[in-house]
């Protein structure tokens, strides 16, 4: 989305402990004692003022984003009527519509009596969060701080005459957390000249981005990176069309008062530190750089007072494993309500994957992204030099788990239950490791297992049929002639965005393929997932094999519809392409393609 600096060459490669660890200089010698069984011989107590640029955002792989302002006392609720959708742009016309003089008028009623920044930082902790980022400025323009550069702020303007951002960054730095903001540097909807704002200032002269951006903008960011101590991140949003200028500024001055802070790649013009990918995005496939993903614990990133979709511990660990296992960062928000405190449920699953995360530390802290490129049917895979950390969700029933493609030779194999291991055994089917595990997950959520190497892991990343499990392949990956693949993403709600890549245009002719690796010969079930219009006819193609086609319904969202069996006669590399023959062809939409094992 923009342009990278990969900084990763001079970080110091630490482990990260948990942020327990370094609560406090105090520690007790037998707490600092389990603590190093827990992490292991390699363990390094590391505060977070004593990280090195980036090194947090880099090796802590997993933060907390805060949604936080002046809009969570509404709730998504104006005048009786709930409006649905992400909370923080409730004043915008997209959402209520409300006017700028009114939505000032709010600040006299905001009295957050029950913020308490420890106990942020505590959820934070015992979620195994490295650091938080919280909404200094929104789109709405309310400091959420106490500046002098505008009124239009949490102490000169509410009731409550207190400075929360004081108390959080200090919270932070006794947790032993890393601390940051999140600034709206192009929209302000209530200042004039903001993008978005009004165009005519109080005395009715014309205002301009200039006179928005010298009189508020700049001396915001001046403001929020010299007195709120170390920052890890200033997060930059929705940068539009604001010229290069302003943004180099901007960048200038964080990098001027806080050396060590990393710029949001949403700053523009590709003058982020790191990339930072679309909403609620977590990819498909590994991504080379720095980058993050952010994501919310449920629909909508400010509170809103009917949002009770919340996301299970389990789906919160797959998707920070599936980040990390990608190569980046994942970074979890949390929308507390008007009065600061945070939904507790949302505290109670970031609690239960937290407790996870307290036991496999070595899972997501200090690793590098798999070498097979992408999950696999059964989970997903992190790495730490030559050890790799199999992260199985769907647990195979057979009592083998394969890893196709691995030709590095095994060192080990164990399974991991907390502080418990069990050795597995692991031989070679072919160019597959094979290893045998109970019958019986270990863990509810993740279980995990250690497969040591004796070399860096060579993988050839080719998708392959896994004997046990279904295997979902996206039409991300496939190779298409005669048709488009592209990038499609849309709204569920406004602001809740879901995304994939999908194959089109079949109506030219074309097809979709994928070369495949099968071990295990015989039948497998095909699926298609695809959206489109009426009964469509697809043709599944195996080369030099079976040709299948059927017809089925469809509908405006994505479904899986069943076409029928193929065979594979034999362990080896097939090409499977799929085309749509008759029917609303050019509505036909498709997302993957599915094998299911027949027997």
């Amino acid at each position: 989305m923009y342009g990278i600096i990969d900084i990763r060459s001079c970080l110091a490669i630490v482990l990260l402990v948990l942020p327990q660890a370094a609560h406090s200089q105090q520690a007790s010698p037998d707490r600092s004692r389990s603590m190093d069984k827990l992490w292991g011989d390699r363990v390094v107590k590391l505060r977070a003022e004593n990280a090195q640029r980036g090194q947090l955002f880099d090796e802590g792989n997993y933060a907390m984003f805060i949604h936080w302002g002046l809009y969570s006392q509404l709730g998504n609720k104006v005048d009786g009527k709930t409006y649905y959708g992400i909370g923080e742009w409730i004043m915008n016309p997209r959402m209520a519509g409300i006017p700028v003089e009114r939505y000032k008028e709010l600040a006299g009623t905001f009295n957050p009596v029950d913020f308490d920044a420890q106990e942020i930082t505590r959820i934070a902790t015992d979620a195994g969060m490295k650091y938080i980022v919280i909404t200094a400025k929104h789109h709405d323009g309310f400091a959420m701080y106490h500046s002098q550069a505008c009124d239009f702020n949490i102490v000169d303007a509410t009731p409550w005459k207190k400075d929360p951002m004081k108390e959080l960054a200090a919270a932070c730095r006794e947790a032993g957390l890393g601390f940051g903001f999140y600034y709206s540097h192009n929209q302000d909807w209530t200042f004039p000249g903001g993008g978005g704002g009004p165009k005519f200032d109080a005395q009715g002269n014309p205002a301009t981005f200039d006179d928005y951006f010298v009189n508020k903008c700049l001396p915001q960011v001046k403001e929020i990176t010299t007195e709120y101590g170390p920052i890890e991140i200033v997060w930059f949003d929705t940068p539009g069309k604001m010229p290069k200028q302003y943004v180099e500024q901007l960048v200038q001055v964080v990098h001027t008062n806080q050396p060590r802070a990393m710029v949001s790649g949403r700053a523009g013009h590709g003058l982020g530190d790191y990339q930072t990918l679309g909403d609620m995005e977590v990819p498909r496939h590994n991504i080379d750089g720095l980058w993050e993903s952010v994501d919310t614990t449920n629909d909508s990133w400010a509170y809103a007072w009917y949002d009770e979709y919340w996301k299970s511990p389990q789906e919160i660990l797959r998707r920070l494993i599936a980040c990390v296992g990608r190569g980046g960062t994942y970074m979890l928000n949390i929308g507390p309500r008007g009065d600061g405190t945070v939904p507790q449920r949302a505290v109670k699953t970031l609690k239960e994957s937290g407790d996870w995360i307290r036991r496999y530390p070595q899972v997501v802290y200090g690793t590098e992204a798999s070498p097979w490129e992408h999950a696999l049917p059964w989970g997903d895979v992190t790495r730490k030099g030559n050890t790799l950390f199999l992260c199985v969700m769907e647990w195979p029933t057979s009592g083998k788990l394969y890893l196709p493609n691995l030709s590095t030779p095994i060192a080990s194999a164990r399974l991991l239950d907390g502080e418990r291991t069990q050795p597995l055994a692991a031989t070679r089917r072919g160019d597959w490791v094979v290893v045998e595990v109970p019958p019986r997950a270990p863990e509810k959520l993740v279980s995990v297992i250690e497969l040591k190497l004796k070399a860096e892991p060579q993988v050839d990343p080719i998708w392959s049929l896994d004997p046990d499990h279904e295997t979902e392949i996206l039409a991300e990956f496939a190779e298409v002639a005669g048709i488009e693949k592209s990038e499609k993403r849309w709204m569920e709600k406004f602001g809740e965005w879901k995304g994939i890549v999908h194959a089109h245009g079949f109506d030219n002719g074309g097809e979709a393929t994928w070369e495949i690796d099968v071990l295990q010969p015989g039948d497998y079930n095909i699926d298609l997932t695809y959206a489109g219009e009426g009964r469509l006819v697809w043709q599944v193609a195996v080369e030099g094999g079976e040709q299948i086609q059927n017809q089925q319904n469809s509908s405006h969202n994505y479904q899986a519809f069943p076409i029928g069996w193929v065979n594979f006669p034999q362990a080896g590399r097939y090409k499977v392409s799929v085309r749509c023959l008759e029917g609303q062809v050019e509505s036909a939409s498709l997302k993957s393609i599915r094998f299911a094992p027949a027997h």
